[in-house]
């Protein structure tokens, strides 16, 4: 699951460097824009739609959050 994440994330966001950090959105490298992005990419790829209670920073935060984020749903 991680390591798809992290292609579809380097596909569509090539210059992010998404394993350097695990406080993304709190450190400002992902702003709500592409936070929407990275929801929509991923929710397509894995043919999820996450609830809304579910989007919140800390879910964002990381590669390995966001892993753990939509293996719930997939």
């Amino acid at each position: 699951m991680k390591e798809k994440i992290l292609e579809v994330l380097n596909e569509n966001y090539p210059e992010i460097d998404f394993e350097s950090s695990d406080e993304l959105v709190d450190d400002g490298t992902l702003d709500s824009l592409t936070v929407v992005g990275i929801i929509s990419a991923l929710s397509a790829e894995f043919g999820v739609e996450l609830p809304y209670e579910e989007i919140i920073p800390e879910n964002f935060n990381s590669v390995d959050a966001m892993a753990e984020l939509f293996a719930k749903y997939v």
